[in-house]
């Protein structure tokens, strides 16, 4: 169990949190602009990326800065953006599965194609 927080969430109220509740705090982070170390020094337990295109590179920084804080990131779209978010540092990765929808669409296609045959 943990308790999330956003982007705009201010260091104060980080701190405030920190001090009410025994759960790690997870902030999300979606600029390379944001202000970690306060953050982390608020109380801040784990990191979660979700910078869109930019999420490998802010990854990559905060890697740099923090080679041992946790990290973990939003894969994006493709395995190969899983792969560039990995690569850079990051702990875990999540990712959205596809849907149901997305999968029978493609098993369909295969199964018409082999009536082809």
């Amino acid at each position: 169990m943990a308790v999330v927080v956003n982007g705009p969430t201010k260091v104060e109220t980080i701190r405030s949190i920190e001090q009410m509740i025994d759960i790690p705090i997870i902030y999300t982070v979606v600029s390379l602009q944001t202000e970690i170390k306060e953050r982390i020094e608020a109380g801040v337990d784990i990191l979660n990326v979700s910078g869109g295109p930019e999420t490998a590179a802010i990854v990559r920084k905060i890697r740099k800065t923090f080679p041992n804080f946790p990290i973990m990131a939003t894969g994006g779209p493709t395995e190969e953006t899983v792969r560039e978010v990995i690569e850079a540092g990051a702990n875990a990765i999540t990712i959205t599965p596809p849907s149901n929808g997305e999968l029978f669409k493609k098993k369909m296609e295969k199964y018409r194609k082999s009536q082809k045959d």
